[in-house]
């Protein structure tokens, strides 16, 4: 579904136009066409393949769901592959971006993405000393809007976590805790697998040898490098803290445990003095001092009673019981 086509001319926008026209448009001096779509079929994609040239490769990544974030460099063109975090409820979902980048052309595709980026075209058109840059700048524009989306959802498994943390200490469900560390530890390796690879893909588009599109603008995509590189700590931190917790949360189950084995030994060790002279009175022996004795039954009872109540009172001294 196409969003818009727009076709700007050095650092102004010109016009709104059909894509039937870009080619009246597309090699005019200092115009370039950005062409916006949104869950583009394949035939509207193969349509703009044509229209600008993309590579078979390129094309064939935007329709794989499982693709690394990346970017590449082919001979006419830039192919930037990106992950867009959106966060709902206590799920977060993944879309994709793709983005072509020529000369005289950007073309963006949003497949299953819920966030706008009509932000990013205001932006630019906002800033016409660095619209001159042209279709690099609108890749730039897009790639640290991207970028930025990734903060809020970050910051949103921060505050769960620390949450999670102060409960761990708070109440006995150790199983729930356990479970709801596990499923912050799967977000934040969803957004990790987002963020990694671009940190090797971006650092291509500065320092060294750069591709020719970004020759000028390679302090721009510095800044989106640094804001990976950013992300990518405090998702390593938050692992490390997650790591952390669920060790300490094995170990509160096993104090609770050992709490529990305590109690159980206790009171097994009041029965088991009692069951001795219980053993010992209910031999059978003809002979047996105590067994013709009047008194014999009560000082029975009143002997195990005795050792059961000191046996409790030092427990219960020694935090047993």
């Amino acid at each position: 579904m196409l969003i818009s086509c727009v076709v700007y001319n050095g650092d102004r926008k010109q016009a709104d136009i059909p894509l039937e026209e870009i080619p009246a448009y597309l090699h005019a001096p200092d115009n370039f066409v950005w062409v916006a779509l949104q869950d583009a079929s394949e035939d509207e994609l193969r349509a703009m393949q044509k229209q600008f040239g993309l590579h078979e490769l390129a094309v064939e990544d935007v329709f794989n769901e499982v693709q690394r974030p990346k970017v590449e460099e082919y001979d006419e063109h830039l192919f930037v592959y990106l992950q867009v975090p959106a966060y709902h409820g206590e799920e977060v979902h993944i879309g994709r971006i793709s983005i072509f980048v020529g000369p005289n052309f950007v073309l963006s595709v949003r497949q299953n993405c819920e966030q706008a980026l009509l932000g990013v075209r205001a932006r630019a058109e906002r800033e016409p000393h660095l619209l001159k840059y042209g279709s690099v700048y609108v890749m730039y524009a897009l790639s640290d809007a991207v970028v930025d989306r990734f903060f809020p959802v970050v910051d949103i498994l921060d505050d769960e976590l620390e949450k999670l943390e102060i409960a761990m200490f708070h109440n006995q469900e150790t199983r729930k805790n356990m479970e709801r560390f596990y499923d912050v530890k799967y977000k934040v390796n969803v957004l990790r697998h987002a963020l990694l690879p671009l940190a090797d893909g971006f650092s291509k588009l500065y320092g060294g040898r750069v591709p020719a599109l970004v020759d000028g603008a390679e302090n721009y995509f510095r800044d989106v490098h640094d804001h990976i590189m950013l992300l990518n700590s405090q998702l390593d931190a938050m692992r490390d803290t997650i790591a952390t917790a669920i060790q300490v949360n094995l170990s509160l189950i096993t104090i609770d445990h050992g709490e529990v084995n305590k109690k159980l030994a206790a009171w097994g060790a009041i029965l088991v003095v009692t069951t001795i002279f219980t053993g010992i009175w209910g031999m059978n022996f003809t002979y047996m001092p105590e067994l013709h004795w009047r008194f014999g039954y009560p000082m029975a009872l009143l002997i195990m009673a005795g050792c059961a109540i000191y046996l409790y009172r030092r427990f219960k001294k020694a935090d047993w019981l």
